[in-house]
């Protein structure tokens, strides 16, 4: 609102002071005409003011969204360390070094803007950047790699803007305050990201520079979405085959050279009119998609990761923005320039021009040229000299002003003042702030939520839209997790309407993908397996109204292809299903592999039963010295088989396609969405909550019998009678009496406690067996449902309440022989030893 506001300011001064150098030539003019024209002027001039102040008055500057607000107002600081509250010596020292370096910088380049060195913490203490960042190793496998730990960060953290974005801020938190409220700048990002990366042991380096509006204000609308972008697909080139020497030529070309001549022409005419009207319309999209210039341009300060090659195997430099989590190329231009960088050993400051943006600069560290150090003791290894150079440092006194220099500079970097970086595994699960975040590119949405928060499974949905405005809908992809019926991606395509679901293995049908545009039977479907999973090798099946063609793979029987033709359905007059009145076969064709164990002319290629002329028809492979292939033919001529007895059809006889089965369960399967839930999950599994509970609840009961048996008995009743007096034998004798008497009444209540509870559940059922035989007439089968399981739990309940009263009963007199017999023993009451020696 600030920046805006200034903005706005500027602006408006601008605009006065145009206006006022208006004013004074139109008053020089005015000096020079009559009268009446310059009271003409005037009325015309009020008339222009009044105009000018309406319309200014129904201007309004309107606020986009209300920017999440990350203050250190808004931060506790009651429980932080002391390490978050003061400086240690080193930490001042360092503090120290920083500012006569600051003042060195400022005087040797005064073009420069001032150094980024120490800007104040969540406590309003100066904090020395590189002694900001922690590194970390996170304890999670999916943080290792870079990628994924910029991915989280990028999830995880909410962006809020720079106050000023013209300046660095005056504040930069620590990353656990940062973790906590996740929320922050892009200097909280990319410390947070390197720490995590330096200590994932990455080279890397938080960058002070400039970037585009887009990169600073985290506007992906005019990128691509990266879940968009197809590989791309290697074509191989097809071999020529070599023409043999006695191939047989073709026959004559008889059609007319002119007439192929005017038809190319034509055909080249139309293309490149095609052409234009999509060079046309390119040009005018990319007119419409580019970004308005940015007054800003090359000011806007921004701070990103810089990952030098060298360590994890890592081929060359990158950068990282922090914001997004994607990886760009340093000759991006979207990086306008650095002035500096740092990592937690040390700081360096950009000395080369960045006029080219970052397209020319070279990151070799160890270079004091091109880059100006802090300190020393850097892991970045000085250039050689060359003998040349190294004959201008004879003199005594280079070599004593060098010794200065770096006896100013040999300090060695204090330990980081922030926390261990912790990552909670519920924080970690979560992921995005209140588990979900919603991310706009272009023609693109993407959509993020924390697993288990919906109820379906959803943890993510990409909507592709076909305009900029983002209110056409080409397709949807939804990705799941922890689905029970291994349903991982769904894939919609609303210009076709058709719906694709991929599963993982495991699925009861062993499905892998299901295409369809409906789930009524009968109807334009694509259904593949994994073909390991299934018994029968089914790998694919294709349905039409009219069709449906399987496809197997590694049968003993060596079938590969089956597909048959159904006719249209006979209509009967009683209410029957698709599965009670299937469609008539029409027509089976099946296909085999080859058998290398029989010989080709006796190993079936193809066999086709026309059920409707009641024929079998069999072609067999074809030997290769031979051109044409045998077949056969059967026609059907009785009902009997080779013994004389009647052949009769049944239903088992006849295959089942099995589809209607799949429909069910997936209709079943989407109506339930069950999620699954691992046996380590102790928060979401029930019954290991239940056990844990129990445990809990076994420990509770056995802590409070033991802090009963240590509990004195004697202590309220000594409490009465005047401390270090000794005690008299009718004291003893009534202390214990009292005592006896006190735990009897106790065991008498606790007896009379466990009746009252026994007779209350007794009643209750009594009144609920009362109502039953009342109402028996009238209830519905979910109020039997829920009489019987009230019946069965209160049972129970009476049964363990009359247990326990038994073995209360059983126990007391024991309990009270054994504290008597302590109170006998107790050497505080030594007088009661006397009366019964």
């Amino acid at each position: 609102m600030e920046v805006l506001r200034e903005k706005v300011e500027e602006e408006e001064e601008a605009e006065r002071e145009e206006a006022a150098e208006r004013a004074e030539w139109v008053r020089m003019e005015k000096m020079m005409r009559p009268v009446e024209v310059r009271k003409e002027e005037t009325t015309l001039k009020q008339e222009t003011l009044r105009d000018l102040e309406k319309k200014l008055s129904e201007i309004q500057i309107t606020v986009s969204a209300e920017l999440p607000a990350f203050t250190k107002d808004t931060i506790d600081i009651s429980k932080l360390p002391v390490s978050y509250k003061t400086n240690t010596p080193k930490e001042e020292h360092l503090l120290q070094v920083a500012d006569n370096f600051s003042r060195q910088y400022s005087h040797l380049c005064p073009d420069r803007v001032p150094l980024f060195l120490h800007p104040l913490n969540e406590c309003e203490v100066p904090k020395f950047v590189s002694t900001t960042l922690r590194p970390t190793l996170m304890p999670y496998p999916e943080l290792y790699n870079w990628d994924s730990c910029a991915q989280f960060v990028s999830d995880f953290l909410t962006m809020v803007p720079l106050p000023d974005p013209l300046k660095p801020p005056s504040h930069m938190y620590s990353s656990t305050t940062v973790l906590k409220y996740q929320k922050g700048n892009c200097f909280d990002f990319s410390t947070l990201l390197c720490s995590m990366l330096i200590g994932s042991g990455y080279d890397a380096y938080c960058v002070n520079g400039y970037g585009s509006l887009d990169l600073c204000h985290m506007d992906l609308t005019r990128e691509v979405c990266p879940l968009t972008v197809k590989p791309k697909e290697t074509i191989k080139e097809e071999e020529k085959v070599l023409p043999k020497k006695y191939t047989i030529k073709p026959p004559r070309d008889l059609c007319s050279r002119f007439e192929q001549e005017q038809e190319v022409k034509k055909q080249q005419e139309i293309r490149a009119q095609e052409q234009k009207r999509l060079r046309e319309e390119e040009e005018r999209l990319m007119e419409a998609e580019k970004a308005k210039p940015d007054a800003l341009h090359g000011l806007r300060v921004h701070s990103w990761v810089l990952v030098l090659s060298g360590k994890r195997e890592v081929p060359e430099n990158f950068f990282i923005d922090p914001f997004t989590g994607h990886s760009y190329s340093t000759q991006d231009e979207h990086f306008l320039g650095i002035e500096s960088l740092w990592n937690h050993k040390n700081y360096w400051i950009n000395m080369q021009d960045c006029w080219n943006c970052c397209k020319d600069l070279i990151f070799d560290l160890g270079d004091p040229v091109r880059w100006e150090y802090m300190l020393l003791g850097t892991d970045k290894s000085q250039l050689s000299l060359t003998e040349e150079d190294d004959s201008g440092i004879n003199d005594e006194d280079d070599v004593e002003n060098l010794g200065k220099e770096d006896e100013d500079k040999s300090f060695d970097m204090p330990h980081s003042w922030v926390e261990q970086i912790e990552i909670s595994p519920e924080a970690f699960e979560t992921r995005c702030p209140n588990g979900k975040k919603v991310i706009q590119y272009k023609r693109a949405k993407l959509e993020k939520w924390a697993p288990y928060l919906n109820s379906n499974g959803l943890v993510s949905r990409l909507t592709t839209y076909k305009d900029l405005e983002c209110t056409n809908i080409l397709e949807i992809k939804e990705w799941y997790q922890n689905r029970e019926d291994m349903l991982e991606l769904k894939h919609m395509n609303k210009t076709t309407d058709l719906k694709t679901d991929y599963f993982k293995p495991g699925h009861p049908q062993a499905l892998r993908v299901h295409s369809y545009k409906s789930m009524q039977p009968e109807m334009d479907r694509v259904i593949e397996f994994y073909e390991t999973a299934r018994v029968d090798g089914l790998i694919k099946r294709e349905e039409t109204p009219r069709t449906m063609t399987e496809y197997y793979q590694g049968r003993p029987d060596f079938l590969s292809y089956r597909h048959a033709n159904f006719g249209p359905r006979v209509k009967k007059f009683t209410l029957s299903s698709a599965e009670s009145n299937p469609r008539p076969i029409v027509k089976i064709t099946e296909r085999f592999f080859r058998n290398p164990a029989k010989p080709a002319e006796e190993d079936v290629a193809e066999r086709v039963f026309l059920v409707a002329e009641e024929r079998i028809q069999l072609r067999y492979h074809c030997r290769e010295d031979h051109i044409t292939a045998s077949k056969r033919e059967f026609l059907r001529r009785t009902e009997v088989d080779n013994k004389g007895n009647k052949i009769i059809m049944t239903p088992d006889m006849c295959i089942s396609f099995e589809v209607l089965e799949i429909l069910k369960l997936r209709e079943e399967e989407e109506a339930a969405h069950t999620l699954t839930i691992s046996i380590y999950d102790t928060k979401r599994n029930e019954k290991s909550k239940e056990y844990r509970e129990a445990m809990e609840r076994v420990m509770h009961e056995e802590h409070l019998r033991q802090v009963e048996t240590q509990l004195d008995y004697l202590a309220p009743f000594l409490a009465q009678l005047p401390p270090g007096e000794k005690l008299t034998r009718w004291q003893a004798v009534r202390l214990k009496d009292e005592c006896l008497s006190d735990f009897k009444q106790r065991l008498i209540n606790k007896a009379n406690l466990i009746q009252a509870r026994f007779e209350k559940e007794t009643q209750e059922l009594q009144k609920k067996q009362q109502w039953y035989q009342e109402n028996q007439v009238t209830l519905t089968p979910e109020d039997e449902d829920l009489y019987l399981s009230y019946c069965s739990q209160a049972m129970f309940r009476i049964r363990i309440l009359e247990q326990r009263l038994n073995r209360h009963k059983e126990l007391a007199p024991l309990k009270y022989l054994a504290l008597e017999e302590k109170l006998y023993k107790d050497p505080r009451l030594g007088e009661l030893q006397k009366i019964f020696a």
